[in-house]
């Protein structure tokens, strides 16, 4: 699936993406945009903060064969963010 959404823009993975590409291949449900809004303004997140939860949400749906990026991820990956040490 990855490799078919990328494949015409040149790119091998979802690392590779800008924001703008990004946006377009990683776009998360209605309730998914709704957190992801939501947390990036509580935590203060940069564009690149930002990004980096896209990216990371759309890799792991990559891994599950999912087609699209739910709320549900968007919140696993807010998670690790608040797990890891020094944020």
């Amino acid at each position: 699936m990855r490799a078919k959404r990328l494949s015409g823009d040149g790119l091998g993975s979802n690392a590779e993406a800008d924001g703008e590409l990004l946006e377009k291949v990683a776009s998360p449900d209605a309730d998914g945009r709704a957190l992801l809004t939501q947390s990036a303004e509580k935590m203060r997140l940069s564009e690149r903060g930002y990004h980096r939860i896209l990216r990371v949400a759309r890799t792991i749906a990559d891994l599950d064969g999912a087609a699209s990026v739910k709320r549900l991820l968007i919140a696993e990956v807010l998670s690790y963010r608040r797990l890891m040490p020094g944020r």
